[in-house]
């Protein structure tokens, strides 16, 4: 009979991200390669890991048609030449896709169903935006005042939480962008970042072959100056701007989970523990404050408090969305604690790729930080969201 288990983020490995659109660098590169790529990654990067063993793989999108349909747990799975005998499917929770990926992979391993497992996402915005042409919204959403008509609008939805909350000011969100800006140059200067990079050939619009290796959307000149300067798309006079806001991005994850019985049969040597997860649904018209309830819950379920957790990677779909956490928290902006190496506003942000960059980063973290025990990997999502992820150190040592 099955047993129960642990679940271990064993490794993940991630593309660079890129500029959605044209003159991005994915331009003519299939979403499913970018997942390819970075599932070869990850495999090879652990040898000791037979292909054959893998139970399942999940992959998340958000817009699954065209090269991120076709089930793409499994086209993916046999594209990187895993045996056919290894299964897979696809997830969908917008933003929070790869975080469902991993949730979804470590409640069957936690059951004892599955040993080893495969859990990332992708999106590429240039080729499937979210301006809702993949999309056929039901039109008693509105017609029965169910959900505003404005409320797929992310910057529309953070504008709203400017409004609900004065003092979640435009200033202080602007300097949250910046700092988010100068923290990933920092990160990728040395040399954070780099390790957890698969290269991506690429072809550009112009038909130039080129190789990434570093995202692509980086502003590390970015000043408060600059940032006051910007227009307001969402709203005339408004508070959320581009410097405020994650770009559109293309890029792929993936991470390689396991149970107990799997890291000890194998000699792994696993990055985190899993402690616990949670969703958890809010107003979609001020979707950015998912995160709050999730956590809220995700540390009930660990039976932990928010000062238990010594690093936190919150994704920065817009700046006014992580300090409203913070704020709910009592956390100052500018905690040391929080999105040390940046966030999205600064990397990007392709949708369902997002949740396993954040474990990415948490788990290099946590390598270098045995003196912190738990993190939190945490983020909104559409529709009126929020995931949360609780994450315990393996190189925890008590030590302050």
């Amino acid at each position: 009979m099955a047993a129960h288990s642990d679940v271990f983020f064993v490794d993940g490995m991630r593309t660079p991200f890129g500029r959605a659109g044209e003159k991005g660098m994915y331009w003519n590169t299939r979403a499913d390669d970018l997942a390819v790529k970075a599932t070869i990654g990850v495999m090879e990067r652990n040898p000791g890991v037979p292909a054959a063993r893998i139970d399942d793989v999940a992959i998340a999108a958000t817009s699954q048609t065209g090269d991120q349909g076709l089930t793409l747990g499994r086209s993916v799975a046999l594209l990187a030449g895993l045996p056919q005998t290894v299964p897979g499917f696809a997830i969908d929770r917008m933003c929070a896709g790869a975080m469902t990926s991993v949730t979804t992979m470590a409640g069957s391993i936690g059951m004892g169903m599955y040993d080893l497992a495969l859990a990332g996402g992708v999106e590429h915005m240039g080729r499937h935006p979210l301006d809702g042409s993949n999309v056929d919204p039901n039109p008693r959403f509105v017609a029965e005042k169910l959900v505003s008509a404005d409320a797929l609008n992310m910057g529309i939805t953070a504008e709203r939480i400017h409004d609900r909350f004065p003092e979640l000011t435009k200033e202080r969100a602007d300097r949250f962008g910046m700092l988010s800006q100068h923290k990933a140059q920092a990160a990728y200067d040395a040399g954070k970042f780099q390790p957890d990079l698969v290269s991506v050939a690429t072809n550009g619009a112009s038909g130039a072959w080129g190789l990434a290796t570093e995202d692509e959307g980086r502003r590390p000149e970015t000043n408060m100056e600059g940032l006051a300067a910007l227009k307001t798309p969402f709203r005339p006079h408004g508070r959320v701007t581009a410097g405020t806001s994650s770009p559109l991005t293309d890029g792929a994850t993936m991470s390689l989970l396991a149970g107990g019985g799997a890291v000890k049969e194998l000699g792994l040597t696993p990055k985190m523990r899993l402690v616990s997860f949670a969703f958890a649904g809010v107003e979609p018209e001020i979707m950015g404050v998912g995160p709050i309830p999730s956590t809220e819950k995700a540390l009930r379920k660990a039976g932990l408090s928010i000062t238990d957790i010594g690093l936190f990677e919150l994704n920065e779909a817009f700046a006014v969305q992580v300090i409203s956490l913070l704020d709910h928290f009592d956390i100052a902006d500018d905690d040391p604690r929080v999105n040390q190496w940046g966030g999205a506003i600064a990397l990007g942000h392709p949708l369902a790729a997002t949740g396993v960059r954040l474990m990415i980063q948490l788990a290099a973290q946590f390598a270098e930080r045995p003196d912190v025990r738990y993190g939190l990997t945490a983020m909104c999502v559409g529709l009126g969201q929020g995931g949360s992820v609780i994450w315990e150190n393996p190189h925890y040592n008590g030590k302050k």
